[in-house]
């Protein structure tokens, strides 16, 4: 049952799926929110549960007999009507499936990013939110925060501050690339096969998922069974504020070329109105215009000339949705069912533009890309990359 069946006055009841590195990030988050009570908790790794419900517990100075419900399988969360919303904080390649089963439980959700690992996914996530008018959120929090200086810069670029754009570069790492880490034993007390899901069956390894509790960013993120590279995970965050920037939020580019001597930097993508993309670049995120150069960065902001960062935007100029705090953006969006600043159809399109790129690397051809068909033009090959087929007992959306 969603907040919007809820007393206006209650708390919003939270269940987290996924205490890893990001997920143990957002419980804290939630926990300090006094409109919002953590009640349920998932994971396939018994120490990370037990180690967050404890967590849990001594905030809310309850005893584990009568405090959060934690669970192996994450569908007894998504199963519970008491439930208002989901923070899902697990592996790429484990997004989709629980997203929609929690839009199709009348769920809202918090859904970390890169959104997908496939266009397919995407829009079948779309779809199941549109249709259940969940309020969503994806955690590409450069929206809100880090100062604003992603904010400043797409207003720069949108109210013409920099001239018209011609040329995006997105400095963010290498493409995906397929698993070949070799077989260990899997730690007593992590549900192996549970981890893998929808992807392929394969022996565990830590590299994928660390033993017990871990700080730091586990590379399964490398790797094309279960992510999208560095590509994906800073691109959910980079690509989406060109996106912003360029007002292709609903779209994307229709060109893809990797470069011609097979290396993992340098792919161009290239949009109906001739702004071109190029993966690489000196900042986070650089616009290059008509009238100058602006490059931004989580830590700073810089323009040439200098004198465009001076630049005022007026009253009757184009202002970004005002955020200045991803969850706490959520939470509101959750009491008001007002739309968050990062939906579904956003979150889509920007994990779209991670999987071409990955996919112009993989093929190492010039790919012709549909943004309305969510297609490759006249090519069957490349269709064929848009949808993985889960394992057969994850076949189910």
């Amino acid at each position: 049952m969603s907040y919007a069946r809820t007393a206006a006055n209650d708390r919003i009841t939270l269940g987290f799926i996924g205490l890893g590195m990001m997920g143990r990030g957002h419980l804290g988050a939630f926990l300090g929110y006094q409109d919002c009570q953590v009640v349920a908790l998932a994971d396939v790794v018994k120490e990370r549960l037990e180690d967050s419900a404890n967590r849990v517990n001594t905030q809310y100075k309850s005893d584990s007999a009568n405090g959060v419900a934690t669970y192996a399988d994450y569908r007894e969360i998504i199963a519970r009507d008491d439930i208002d919303a989901v923070v899902i904080a697990t592996p790429d390649h484990w997004h989709a499936i629980p997203v929609i089963q929690a839009a199709n439980a009348g769920k809202d959700i918090y859904c970390e990013k890169p959104l997908t690992q496939n266009v397919v996914e995407g829009r079948k996530i779309v779809e199941a939110c549109t249709k259940n008018k969940t309020v969503f959120q994806v955690g590409s929090q450069q929206r809100s925060e880090f100062g604003g200086r992603f904010r400043r810069a797409v207003e720069l670029v949108r109210n013409g501050r920099v001239g018209k754009i011609h040329t995006v570069r997105i400095g963010v790492g290498a493409p995906n690339k397929p698993c070949d880490l070799p077989a260990q034993e899997v730690p007593e007390g992590t549900d192996w096969d549970f981890w893998l899901g929808p992807a392929p069956q394969r022996p565990y390894n830590e590299v994928l998922c660390p033993k017990g509790i871990h700080s730091h960013f586990p590379q399964w993120r490398a790797y094309r069974e279960y992510a999208g590279g560095a590509v994906a995970d800073m691109g959910a965050h980079h690509f989406d504020i060109a996106q912003w920037a360029l007002g292709m939020d609903h779209t994307g580019p229709v060109k893809v070329e990797p470069p011609k001597d097979g290396s993992k930097n340098g792919l161009k993508l290239t949009y109906a109105n001739g702004v071109e993309m190029y993966h690489g670049g000196p900042a986070d995120v650089t616009f290059e215009g008509t009238e100058g150069t602006l490059m931004v960065s989580r830590g700073s902001i810089k323009s040439n000339p200098g004198s465009i960062l001076e630049e005022e935007i007026g009253d009757d100029e184009f202002h970004v949705y005002p955020s200045n705090n991803h969850k706490r953006n959520f939470v509101d969006c959750v009491k008001s069912r007002k739309e968050t600043i990062c939906p579904a159809e956003i979150g889509h399109r920007t994990a779209s533009i991670c999987h071409l790129t990955n996919l112009g690397y993989q093929l190492g051809r010039p790919l012709n890309w549909d943004p309305k068909k969510e297609q490759f033009v006249r090519d069957k090959e490349a269709n064929g990359y848009l949808w993985r087929k889960p394992r057969d007992k994850w076949d189910v959306i």
